[in-house]
This record gives C-alpha cells, sequence and structure tokens, in this order.
C-alpha cells in the first residue's frame, strides 16, 4: 500500500482518557447543583452543568467496602457477596475481572492515588500502580501495631515532609468515625486531600503518551475525620444551617439510641456538636471541589483536557443526623443516595448526547460497564451493571427499580433490605420484619412512614412482591411459600465470598 493511500485511509478515533473521581461518604444533596444553599461547590456545579448529573444515584450496598467491590466489579451484593463491612477478605482472589484490570488489557495506562480499601492493601486490582492512602483501616493498624508504610504511601511522604518519624494521619485527635470535627492542625499541602490531587497530577506529568489513561483519584474525605483546613473551618463555622429531618417513625427505635457514644450512629446529639459535624463536613468537600478546578486545569494545561472523560462518584453518602442517623450503612436517602457526575469530552458528548439532569435510577455497579463503553472495551462477564449511554442519549430507563441491602446494628440486628422503585422505597428488616413504605416524590427526606395509612396498601404490597422475588432463593431462608419471614439467623458474609470465588 502507498504511503498515499495510507494517509488518506480512515483511522480509528484514539480511545478516550477516563479519571474516575471517587470521593468517601459524600451524601447527594451536599452540592449546589443538587439545590443546597448552604455549601459552595462551584466547580462540581460546573461539572455538573457541562454534563449529566444524575439525580437518583444510588450505593446499593452503603458502606466503603461492599460499594467499592461492586464499583470495581460492575456488580451487585447479589453476585459480589459483600452485604456488610468486614475487612480481611481478599479481593484479588474473590474478584479476579476488575475495571482497571479490563481496562489495562486493552491498552489503557491504569493509575489508582488515594483509596482503595482492598485486602490486602497493596493488591493492584489490575492497576499499573497504586499510590495508596486508606485512612484508618481497622485490620491494618492491628498488624502493623499502628500506622505503617506498608500499608499507607501518604504516610512516608508526611513524615519526610514534617521531618517527624513518627507522624501519623490521626495526630489531629479525632476518631475515624467520630462525629466530632476541629480544623486541620497543618499546613493545608500536607491534607490528605492535596496529597491525592498532587499524586495524581504528579502521575499526569509523568504518564505514557503513547497510551490512553485510566486515572483513578481516590479521597478519603469526606469521610471523618472532619478535619478541614483552618479558613474552611471557620467559613461554615459561622454558617447557620437548616434543621435536620426528623422522621415520625423514629420513636420506634428507641431502645437502640446510644447517645453520650462519639462514634454511635444512633443517638442524639446537642447542636452545637451537629453543627460541628456540619462544618467539618461542608468544609472537606469544598476542599475537595477545589481540587477538582486543579483537575481541570492540568488537563487542560496538558492538552488532553478535549480528550478525557470525568466520572464523579462517591462510595456512600452520610445520613449526618438526619432522623438522629449518622455515618452509613442504612437504606435511608442520606446514606444510600449518592452523587454521580458524568462529564464528557466534545467528540463524545455529540455521540452521547446532551447536557443535563438524569433522573433515571443508577447505581455503583454501572460505573464499570460506563467507563468501558466510553472506551470502547467489551463488557465482560460477571457484570451485572448496565452503561448508562441509552439513558443519556435515547432517555431509556436503566432499571425499573434496584434492590439494596446492608447488615446494620445501629436499628437492631438486621439485614435491612430495600427496593427502590421510580417513586417510592420500601424497606424490610429481617430482624422483626417491620416494614417501611416513603413517597420519595412528596417526601424526599422520608419524614413520613406510609405503611399503617391504608390507602397506599397496593403500593406496599408491590415493593414487598419486588423484594420477595429478589430473596425466594437466598440461603438465608428469607422466603418461604412465598412470603418474607423474619428472624432468620444471618449468613456469613466470609462465607459468601468464599462461594463466590469458587465458582
Amino acid at each position: 500500500m502507498s504511503a498515499a493511500s495510507t494517509d488518506s485511509a480512515p483511522q480509528p478515533a484514539r480511545r478516550p482518557n477516563l479519571v474516575l473521581v471517587c470521593v468517601d461518604q459524600m451524601r447527594f444533596d451536599a452540592m449546589g447543583c443538587a439545590g443546597n444553599e448552604h455549601i459552595d461547590t462551584p466547580y462540581l456545579d460546573s461539572l455538573a452543568r457541562r454534563g449529566n448529573r444524575f439525580t437518583r444515584a444510588y450505593s446499593s450496598t452503603p458502606t466503603c467496602i461492599p460499594a467499592r467491590v461492586g464499583m470495581f466489579t460492575g456488580t451487585g451484593p447479589e453476585t459480589h457477596g459483600r452485604y456488610g463491612y468486614r475487612e480481611g477478605i481478599n479481593f484479588p482472589d474473590a474478584y479476579p475481572t476488575t475495571l482497571p484490570g479490563t481496562l489495562r488489557e486493552h491498552g489503557y495506562q491504569t493509575y489508582g492515588v488515594g483509596k482503595m480499601h482492598v485486602f490486602p492493601e497493596r493488591a493492584r486490582c489490575g492497576f499499573d500502580d497504586v499510590q495508596l492512602h486508606d485512612g484508618y483501616l481497622h485490620v491494618s493498624r492491628a498488624e502493623y501495631r499502628g500506622a505503617s508504610a506498608r500499608g499507607d504511601d501518604y504516610l512516608p511522604w508526611l513524615r519526610a515532609q514534617t521531618g517527624d518519624p513518627a507522624a501519623d494521619y490521626q495526630d489531629t485527635g479525632l476518631g475515624c468515625n467520630s462525629m466530632v470535627a476541629r480544623p486541620w492542625e497543618r499546613e493545608e499541602r500536607l491534607h490528605p486531600t492535596r496529597w491525592v490531587a498532587d499524586t495524581s497530577f504528579e502521575f499526569l506529568n509523568r504518564r505514557d503518551p503513547t497510551r490512553p489513561f485510566f486515572l483513578y483519584m481516590s479521597f478519603h474525605r469526606p469521610h471523618a475525620p472532619f478535619d478541614p483546613p483552618g479558613w474552611l473551618w471557620d467559613k461554615y463555622s459561622r454558617r447557620d444551617q437548616p434543621e435536620r429531618p426528623m422522621g415520625d417513625w423514629v420513636e420506634q427505635f428507641e431502645q437502640f439510641r446510644h447517645d453520650g457514644d462519639d462514634e454511635a450512629e444512633f443517638a442524639h446529639r446537642p447542636r452545637s456538636r451537629h453543627d460541628a459535624v456540619k462544618a467539618g463536613y461542608y468544609g472537606s468537600i469544598e476542599f475537595i471541589d477545589f481540587q477538582i478546578n486543579r483537575l481541570m486545569e492540568t488537563l487542560r494545561d496538558q492538552g488532553v483536557a478535549e480528550d478525557t472523560a470525568i466520572l464523579f462518584v462517591s462510595d456512600h453518602g452520610e445520613m449526618l443526623g438526619d432522623h438522629d442517623l449518622y455515618r452509613k450503612s442504612v437504606a435511608y436517602e442520606g446514606s444510600s443516595h449518592i452523587p454521580f457526575l458524568l462529564h464528557l469530552p466534545p467528540r463524545l458528548r455529540k455521540e452521547w448526547g446532551p447536557a443535563g439532569d438524569v433522573e433515571a435510577i443508577v447505581e455503583l455497579r454501572d460505573v464499570m460497564p460506563t467507563l468501558l463503553d466510553l472506551a470502547g472495551v467489551p463488557i465482560p462477564a460477571p457484570v451485572t451493571g448496565t452503561s448508562v449511554r441509552r439513558t443519556v442519549t435515547e432517555g431509556a430507563a436503566v432499571r425499573d427499580h434496584l434492590q439494596g441491602e446492608h447488615l446494620i446494628h445501629q436499628l437492631g440486628r438486621h439485614s435491612m433490605q430495600w427496593i427502590l422503585t421510580e417513586r417510592h422505597k420500601y424497606v424490610w428488616f429481617s430482624g422483626d420484619g417491620r416494614e417501611q413504605l416513603f413517597d420519595l416524590r412528596e417526601d424526599p427526606y422520608e419524614c413520613v412512614d406510609l405503611v399503617a395509612a391504608g390507602e397506599h396498601a397496593n403500593e406496599l404490597a408491590r415493593h414487598r412482591e419486588l423484594l420477595i422475588a429478589h430473596l425466594e432463593d437466598r440461603e438465608e431462608g428469607f422466603v418461604d411459600d412465598g412470603a418474607l419471614v423474619p428472624g432468620r439467623p444471618l449468613r456469613s458474609e466470609a462465607e459468601w465470598v468464599r462461594q463466590f470465588a469458587a465458582e
């Protein structure tokens, strides 16, 4: 073939670069673009305005480990088997097919920075390399007798920068899950949030320019400790915040309160304590927002902004005092409803359709197939998630309902099962069979439980049947003779994962 004919032949489009920004414990409404007038997130708002904001995005297993398993494998709890918080289960053995591994097999340079929350900590899960800062991992700190560079790359950097060989990311005195807050005590540039951003940009400066890249930029914040830089702490400490939602159903769970416990997930906290936590939480989010702008500027400086897709998500939310609940793992909106923003470069925007809000129900398992679709990479088994392409281009629904679950103990020991449909959310507690039904269109913060209202009996029955269909083959015996059965012993999560790995 002549040189002239080669030059005139159509060339395949270069695969886009991909950036997955994952934050930890950010609830759906903690952005200005979500209608929140009490927090400033100008750069996330801009990302949403120029891209797609999925207003009904959820984490079906809303704690760190199972949520990230779902995101990395494109599967839900019925497939990946993780339905509670359990450290120490070997990730690579159970999940050989991952998002970064699949992209790597198809020519991408894959790099992870920040929180992975897998075991063993140094498992790369398909990445070419990982620069790690997971925050407080209980199993790791117990094994290493404290913070150790063997399981954390931020730690030796912090010690080198400060000249303190004993420096620890816990030096602020805040617990890793405590509802206590204070400003960051060191220079702003030493904060873990800045480290994740700066280390990500170092990769972009040193990447292989002959290959498309996949960057996983994973911030530990706004998960506790709530310790933003001092100027952000001051800003939000002075800002008035609205009253918290309080459901008419909360009194049913009074026996499970743990008032006075700094890590309690269900407790009354004085207004001063609650406002301090919210100041630390909102300040941590705005600090991340500034790193999003730095990311955009870096991509522009390197001339790759026009060929890079960005997906911004959180692994789960934070109850933040709604109904006197804090932290996560429950089915309620503050815990399970998450941000999901998709920014596309111009050529992909033309293919995928217009920018704007999307109301379809999406979930973390959809991250993997969406990014593979953007890359033009086949979606492997056992992925059960769905690319969001058709809902952007055609307005097609991704799914008509979503089933989620998590082991909980803050409201009694249960498998908390839930069904989300276009308008309603149904919740079933496996321990005692308690049911709840909420109309999210009229009651977006789940203050009014409709179970006792007779006019909603048909809706209740419909959602109960959807859950029965999901649970009827479960080994716990949650369903017998076509009915939900409470009080069944809860299956070992480790046992389920071992079975999944064997299959």
